[in-house]
């Protein structure tokens, strides 16, 4: 193993990707402003992963005062906190850039019910 995958392989988080294509997210990012730092919130749709080792990524994509606003987020980046899945999303594309197009209730993705399976009482 050559010396850049070895550090590579000391920055990668463990568990860090616990959500897929069209899931609702709360991102918790930190933000450094002058000296201090606090954690900011952002929550939206996933609509694209790109991967690609240490500089994985995946974008976020939510709708702000009737605009839409996209942000990418590094997977692996030592100012991402935590990735907080709200609800499954149940798509059908690896890329869902389709809902930039959309308006209004046409954005939202429709969630993943678990089906409940009976089992035979004795």
């Amino acid at each position: 193993m050559d010396l850049i995958k070895q550090v590579e392989a000391k920055q990668l988080k463990d568990e860090a990707e616990n959500f897929s294509i069209g899931d609702t997210v709360k991102v918790h990012f930190k933000i450094v402003e002058g000296k201090t730092e606090r954690v900011q919130i952002y929550e939206g749709t996933v609509i694209a992963k790109n991967n690609g080792g240490i500089s994985r990524t995946f974008t976020v994509r939510k709708l702000s005062f009737g605009v839409g606003v996209e942000k990418i987020f590094p997977l692996h980046s030592p100012r991402l906190e935590k990735v907080e899945l709200v609800q499954r999303g149940r798509v059908r594309r690896a890329k869902l850039y389709y809902l930039r197009d959309r308006v209004g209730k046409a954005t939202n993705v429709k969630q993943l019910v678990q089906k409940r399976v009976k089992v035979a009482g004795n």
